[in-house]
């Protein structure tokens, strides 16, 4: 009988802790301390400033270096006292670009300086974490997971910054890193040495890993783990897509918002289409070259066919002894060299099946409700692309010129800055009909965008009719970036995220002027966005439009003054 007192006291000692612990800690205890089934984390009280409280840099998977390099994620080790969760951790190990961490991880001048080069770190896998600075528990979880064309990106970028939606949507936003370029993504089977079917879609892995560490902690944070949003851009939406299909992630979220993205393999599309998704074959076939090209680097080999052949009969241990022994830098600087590149989920039949689409039309996927969104002009960002269609790149200037030029540009001042000088010649002026800039990235964009998506929402809407689409059509940057930007692709985070701070893009996108129609804007999308999360249906009083589900559209628009919207 005493021990039974005893253990029934020590249970209720335990939830009350929890209890307290859920709504932001009891008496004496700070909000920014929070219990994880791996030990105590510090976090910042940001109450006074965004209305917030928020923990960075928190460890969800062990590091994935040594023999865990091109592993799936393990468990964090626990650690002991109180963890410092007020930096973010370090950005996954990339080649730099403008889109990328530059040499400080965070926004600055070394983007520009590092292109080209190694940034970040193997020792990446860390997730972010924002709430209302309030008491409140249960809230909806939004996890989020950047683009970057699966070779870049960072959540240090200040785009990403969660505080401004998670106060705005009352939510618990997280944003998690994951392995990037062939560290995350590398069809490589000799690497395996388990008893569970191989795959190497280990940025998927990453993805599942974060949102099963929100399934055992998130209530900690207040969050509701029975009602988690998985949001992803560009290449995120591509990984959030192939998490909608993947056994690994069943029941680990419960609504989806990929943003820009789609997973369409050639076959699903019509002739002429570029792809969202290649088959496991390409994959199979760059792993390959990639370990020969090391092999003759290396010397061990005179010629490529040599290495070919060498590598070839290499035993799997060999193999991954020396992948694994390899200057994770010098794989990914050989990977550009050779033009090796091109990442993004592997349709293994593993991890993400052989067609997603098909498996999405045969009603075998996570069937949630989806809010997909589209920017109006999403082929400007895409401009070198343009050399696909059969004419030159579209910008004459390199991406460190751009960068320099967009870091010196002052919204706000009269310029003598024209489209020419960043457009190439043939694709002026940008209004020509057939040959300008604005109809040949329309063209780009309906042979990479349009036909994935279509594709896409097209079969979901065939099996629920829970699916909204938006389209962001916002352009009024100052001249002359409103014509070679837009409303192009990943120009539609900002107002989603509230940030319009210092960022890649921002002083070539926000002026005093466009302010207010911009503000207004970005409140009816966040506003959009905290529908969704809440409620699974994204029509919300801001907005007060009659938007069915697709095929019709939300157009999200403003001028310089007020928002502008539409349904179409």
């Amino acid at each position: 009988m005493v021990d039974s007192r005893w253990r029934l006291q020590w249970l209720g000692a335990v939830f009350s802790a929890a209890a307290m612990v859920g709504c932001g800690g009891g008496s004496g205890s700070a909000p920014e301390v929070r219990e994880t089934v791996y030990g105590t984390l510090r976090g910042v009280d940001d109450s006074a400033v965004t209305g917030t409280y928020a923990w960075k840099g928190v460890p969800f998977a062990k590091p994935p270096v040594g023999e865990l390099r091109w592993q799936p994620p393990a468990a964090p080790a626990a650690w002991s006292g109180e963890r410092d969760a007020t930096r973010f951790g370090s950005a996954c190990l990339q080649m730099g670009r403008i889109y990328g961490p530059g040499a400080n991880n965070r926004f600055d001048n070394t983007i520009g300086e590092t292109l080209g080069t190694p940034v970040g770190s193997e020792d990446c896998l860390t997730l972010n974490i924002w709430r209302p600075a309030t008491s409140q528990d249960k809230l909806p979880v939004l996890l989020f997971l950047h683009g970057g064309s699966a070779i870049s990106g960072y959540t240090a970028d200040p785009v990403y910054d969660g505080a401004s939606l998670a106060r705005s949507a009352n939510a618990v936003v997280v944003t998690a890193n994951y392995r990037l370029d062939v560290l995350g993504y590398f069809q490589m089977p000799p690497l395996h040495a388990g008893t569970q079917p191989y795959t190497g879609n280990y940025a998927l892995l990453d993805n599942v890993q974060a949102l099963r560490f929100i399934q055992n902690n998130i209530a900690s944070f207040g969050g509701n783990a029975g009602n988690v949003t998985l949001m992803g851009q560009s290449a995120g939406a591509i990984n959030a897509l192939a998490l909608l299909v993947a056994p690994q992630a069943a029941g680990l979220f419960h609504k989806l918002v990929p943003v820009s993205g789609g997973i369409s393999l050639a076959t699903n599309l019509p002739p002429g289409s570029i792809p969202t998704l290649n088959p496991a074959s390409r994959y199979t076939a760059q792993a390959g070259m990639l370990l020969a090209h090391l092999a003759l680097a290396d010397g061990l080999a005179p010629a490529l066919a040599d290495a070919q052949a060498l590598v070839a009969g290499w035993p799997p241990a060999q193999v991954a002894s020396y992948l694994r022994g390899k200057d994770a830098r010098v794989v990914l600087q050989t990977v550009l060299k050779n033009g090796l590149t091109g990442s993004g989920p592997i349709p293994d039949g593993v991890v993400v099946p052989a067609d997603p689409i098909a498996e999405m039309g045969a009603s075998r996927y996570h069937k949630v409700p989806v809010l997909s969104g589209y920017t109006g002009e999403e082929g400007k960002l895409f401009a070198p692309f343009l050399a696909l269609l059969g004419g030159k790149p579209g910008m004459k200037i390199s991406d460190a010129e751009r960068f320099v030029m967009m870091q010196n540009f002052n919204p706000d001042a009269p310029t003598t800055l024209t489209a020419g000088d960043i457009l190439d010649a043939s694709y002026l002026p940008v209004t020509a009909p057939g040959t300008g800039y604005n109809a040949r990235t329309r063209l780009l964009g309906s042979v990479f965008i349009d036909p994935s998506r279509d594709n896409l929402l097209n079969t979901l809407r065939s099996q629920q009719s829970t699916v909204w689409s938006y389209q962001f059509n916002w352009a009024q940057q100052p001249a002359p970036w409103n014509d070679v930007y837009g409303a192009a692709h990943a120009f539609d985070l900002p107002f989603l995220f509230g940030n319009f701070g210092p960022s890649v893009f921002a002083k070539a996108t926000n002026s005093t002027a466009n302010q207010p129609g911009r503000l207004a804007l970005s409140r009816a999308m966040m506003d959009t966005m905290r529908a969704f999360v809440h409620t699974g249906n994204p029509n919300n009083a801001t907005v007060n439009q009659n938007w069915t589900p697709w095929p019709s559209r939300l157009v999200f628009d403003a001028d310089q003054k007020a928002m502008r919207l539409s349904v179409q």
